[in-house]
């Protein structure tokens, strides 16, 4: 693999000063890429940790992957706007970028495509003896969950993380598999026989192939329609120190293998706090029912009895790049199925929102989420596939920070508490409890 650029740590121009008032001491602490070092800030105050939930304002890491400035409304893989990867790459190519940290020559990217193309199939018994053996009705994501676990199982040198080779062969297999294990769970969950891949088809054609193949000899898919579903893959590819990304960097901060540190990257992407925000914006549109009952529902918001989902951002507090993308590319898919009949209701929403100072002055806008539902519903896929679309894409910007935390040596992940429990007291036999 390419290695990564070398990370540039810029050049000390500022600096803190920090005075511990029970010893009055002080020392001055530099600033280093917008950020303090938490080991010199406890050599003036030691046994004082920062009380930070939710790490809302914690750099657990240094990263050269993706840069984000949630102010300016800016998100750059390695460098390069995502307007301009959204328009003119691939989802292929984007992964690549993401980790070997610049974009392929033609030759890097005919050996890349045909890497992850022929290593796509599963091993017989994932599909039959796991997957099969799950309830019929089990949710698709906990189906992908187990089964991208389980393959730790069937590639035993993943373990062996040292070696680049390796571990290069664990990357290649996960950005390739993750499309065949979501549509098989997607086909058990809904009786249909499983579809091998096609190789002589590109990455997101293969992936619309193994979901929606019945009996045609060679499934053609619409090109508008594989060609948004790798730009939705692409905004969704990276996204700094999310949720998920920080459980792939805690797991494998414990050299847990690519395998089990993806499973735990896309569990909590399971969770309706992170990955789910898609399909509670579709749902609360079919509340919502018309545009007549649309001023009645802001005044609820308003009034704090309900959240408008898919407005507003944890990082960004001007404009979600990602969500003008994704409103163009909502406008190519409706030309293709036809208008989703919540369409109207989500625009007309979206402009009375724009123009209320409320959210205006909370610096609420649409997000990314806002449209790619109505998208991924418009192209067929069930509400319970959301965040199962939402993992293929993100699965190479968690591999990309899975290696470049190898590369870092990080240190094993083990944040501190302060304890608000109970003094010490004596064991009372049961006897005597009250």
């Amino acid at each position: 693999m390419v290695t990564p650029p070398k990370m540039n740590r810029g050049t000390v121009t500022e600096s803190i000063t920090v005075t511990d008032n029970r010893t009055g001491e002080t020392r001055e602490i530099p600033i280093k890429n917008g950020g303090i070092a938490a080991k010199d800030f406890s050599l003036v105050v030691p046994g004082i940790w920062f009380y930070d939930p939710g790490f809302m304002a914690t750099a657990a890491c240094e990263s050269a992957i993706t840069y984000l400035d949630g102010d300016a409304g800016i998100l750059r893989y390695r460098g390069y706007p995502i307007e301009q990867l959204a328009e003119k790459s691939t989802f292929i190519e984007v992964a690549y970028l993401l980790n070997h940290g610049e974009l392929p020559n033609a030759v890097q990217a005919a050996e890349w495509e045909r890497e992850i193309t022929y290593h796509t199939y599963i091993h017989e018994n994932v599909r039959k003896r796991f997957l099969e053996g799950f309830n019929y009705d089990a949710h698709p994501m906990g189906m992908l969950v187990s089964a991208i676990a389980a393959l730790s199982t069937y590639y035993k040198d993943a373990k062996i993380l040292d070696d680049p080779d390796i571990l290069h062969k664990q990357v290649v297999r996960l950005i390739a598999k993750m499309p065949t294990l979501a549509a098989a769970a997607h086909r058990f969950s809904v009786g249909m026989p499983f579809v091998y891949p096609d190789n002589s088809l590109g990455y997101t054609q293969n992936f619309l192939s193994m979901m929606w193949k019945v009996a045609e000899p060679r499934y053609e898919p619409d090109p508008i329609l594989a060609r948004a579903l790798d730009v939705l893959f692409i905004l969704h590819a990276d996204h700094e120190q999310n949720c998920g990304t920080t459980a792939m960097r805690v797991v494998g901060s414990s050299h847990g293998d690519p395998y089990v540190a993806t499973a735990a990257a896309t569990a909590a992407l399971y969770g309706p706090r992170h990955g789910g925000a898609n399909e509670a914006v579709l749902k609360q549109l079919a509340k919502i029912g018309s545009i007549e009952n649309i001023p009645a529902f802001i005044e609820t918001v308003k009034a704090g009895k309900t959240k408008l989902e898919g407005f507003g951002h944890r990082v960004y507090k001007n404009f979600d790049p990602r969500a003008t993308i994704i409103k163009k590319t909502a406008d190519d898919v409706f030309k293709v199925t036809g208008k989703n009949p919540l369409l109207d209701i989500a625009l007309k929403l979206e402009e009375i929102a724009l123009k209320d100072d409320y959210f205006i002055s909370r610096k609420l806008y649409p997000n990314v989420d806002f449209y790619s539902g109505l998208i991924y519903q418009a192209m067929g896929f069930p509400l319970e596939m959301f965040t199962v679309l939402f993992a293929i894409g993100r699965t190479p910007g968690w591999l990309a920070h899975f290696q470049e935390l190898l590369a870092q040596d990080m240190k094993i992940a083990r944040p501190r508490q302060l304890y608000v429990g109970a003094e010490v007291r004596d064991y009372v036999p049961m006897a005597q409890r009250s």
